[in-house]
């Protein structure tokens, strides 16, 4: 059997998991969870989003090769300012391509520096990790890109039950989580299918501390073009104020606070 470069280099972080492959970091971010944070980007992803603002982390080998040392060597002239203005996250891609790696820098950050360690994920390789795992994240941060199955499908290349498995599993877990909505015109702004996804994130009960609904932008689409890849949402608008305020009001009206 063929192996490919992406299944090289995934074996090659299982077999090594105190190293990984980082996108790129930021260290001050405001929008990766609750106030400042110190982000992990990391390389890999499974899915296709038709509005990924990062393609260029689909690829884990185009990743920098980084180790738990690195890590930590990152975030200690940030740790004291973090302690109490945010913490850190793991973001991509999609760092459960690297699970190994991430469960292992953010248990160590925690053992090191004691921050809030958060968790940006679709929650659809969730399946490759134990109960345990999630010890170390004190949040998690879900996406759901569509309540309907088809839908979910044509936007992101992926089946969508494994992401509600994953919601199901961190009620179980009673893990704090916020789902994120990105509301993009023509695709998940309709009235009815917003209901449907409210009712959804409702029926998680308390362990949903806010949903935030992100509307849709066009930041992102140079990158398509600079990697020569077709951008197929380029015509798309940016919803209106009112138009993503109308669809918080929906999850507000479930009971549940939404920004």
């Amino acid at each position: 059997m063929t192996i490919s470069m992406n299944e090289t280099h995934l074996q090659d972080v299982h077999k090594h998991s105190s190293h990984g492959f980082l996108h790129s970091m930021e260290s001050g971010a405001a929008v990766d969870g609750p106030g400042m944070r110190f982000v992990f980007f990391m390389s890999g992803c499974l899915f296709r989003c038709l509005y990924c603002h990062n393609p260029d982390t689909w690829k884990l080998h185009n990743g920098t090769y980084i180790d738990i040392d690195a890590v930590l060597k990152e975030i200690k002239g940030y740790a004291s300012f973090l302690k109490f203005a945010g913490g850190v996250t793991f973001s991509g891609g999609e760092p459960m391509m690297q699970a190994e790696f991430v469960g292992e820098a953010a248990q160590a950050i925690k053992d090191r520096f004691g921050l809030h360690v958060a968790l940006d994920t679709q929650g659809y390789l969730h399946t490759n990790v134990d109960d345990a795992w999630f010890d170390a994240f004190d949040l998690v941060m879900l996406d759901i890109k569509h309540i309907d199955p088809d839908k979910y499908k044509a936007l992101t290349a992926q089946a969508l039950q494994p992401t509600l498995d994953f919601a199901q599993r961190m009620v179980r877990l009673k893990q704090k989580t916020r789902i994120r909505y990105v509301l993009v015109p023509e695709w998940s702004d309709a009235q009815d299918e917003i209901e449907r996804m409210a009712d959804y994130v409702a029926s998680l009960g308390d362990i949903i501390e806010m949903v935030e609904v992100l509307p849709f932008h066009q930041l992102g689409s140079s990158k398509w073009d600079q990697l020569g890849m077709e951008y197929k949402l380029k015509d798309l608008r940016t919803p209106s104020p009112s138009e993503t305020e109308a669809a918080r009001e929906i999850f507000r009206s479930r009971g549940l606070i939404a920004t």
